[in-house]
């Protein structure tokens, strides 16, 4: 496969605008996941508290269940936003890991055109 420096520029290019929207899309997520988590938190609190009445003689753990159960659906939620921070770092990786490959490739394109 012949490359010419055009082509890896244009690949540059290409990469860069590519690393400029994963980045976008990873401090969307970011954003996103940190307001999740705070709610649930806050949640888990409200509940940890509610089941912490002096009548009742429950474990740490019982309490800690049941403000789990009564916020699934803010902990699921948590979950899937951790789940997409996780996959755009991964997607950033990836975008990075392609841009030291074409410039690798830059070099050995410069590198023969010298000779």
């Amino acid at each position: 496969m012949s490359l010419t420096p055009q082509q890896v520029e244009k690949r540059l290019y290409d990469l860069s605008l590519e690393m400029d929207e994963a980045h976008k899309a990873l401090v969307e997520a970011e954003t996103q996941y940190s307001t999740v988590k705070s709610v649930y938190e806050i949640a888990m609190a409200k509940s940890r508290m509610r089941n912490a009445h002096p009548d009742m003689k429950m474990t740490v753990v019982m309490r800690d269940d049941a403000a789990l159960i009564e916020n699934a659906s803010q902990h699921e939620a948590v979950a899937y936003a951790e789940a997409s921070v996780k996959a755009h770092r991964a997607n950033v990786s990836r975008i990075k890991t392609q841009v030291d490959i074409t410039r690798s490739i830059s070099s050995s394109i410069k590198a023969t055109l010298d000779l």
